[in-house]
C-alpha cells in the first residue's frame, strides 16, 4: 500500500512557474513507476509526465520543453517542475504510483493559470 500526498499547487500568472511535489509513504518507493496526471473540468484525466524506477522520463507533447519530472528516492518524493505555464495547463494535478497491477493515486492539487 502506498499513500501519496501532493502539494505545491496554486494560482499563477501565464508565463509563471510552479513546482509540484508528491510525497509517498512506504519503503519500496524506488521501484515504483511514478507519474503526474491532470484533469480539467469536462476533460478526461491525461498523463502529463512519467518517470520509471530507472529514471527514464516521458512527457505529453503539450508540455515538452516546459515541464520536468524528477524523483528523489531518498526522500520518497517525485516532483513536477512547471515553467512557462499557460492557461490551458489549468487543471487538478494528480500523482500516481504504479507497480505491476498495483496503482495508487493522490488526492490532487489544483493548478490555476490566469491573469
Amino acid at each position: 500500500q502506498v499513500h501519496l500526498v501532493e502539494s505545491g499547487g496554486g494560482l499563477v500568472q501565464p508565463g509563471g512557474s510552479l513546482r509540484l511535489s508528491c510525497a509517498a509513504s512506504g519503503s519500496r518507493f524506488a521501484i515504483y513507476a511514478m507519474g503526474w496526471y491532470r484533469q480539467a473540468p469536462g476533460n478526461q484525466r491525461e498523463l502529463v509526465a512519467a518517470i520509471t524506477s530507472g529514471g527514464r522520463t516521458d512527457y505529453v507533447d503539450s508540455v515538452k520543453g516546459r515541464f520536468t519530472i524528477s524523483r528523489d528516492n531518498a526522500k520518497n518524493t517525485v516532483y513536477l517542475q512547471m515553467n512557462t505555464l499557460k492557461p490551458e495547463d489549468t487543471a487538478v494535478y494528480y500523482c500516481n504510483a504504479r507497480l505491476h497491477v498495483n496503482n495508487y493515486w493522490g488526492q490532487g492539487t489544483q493548478v490555476t493559470v490566469s491573469s
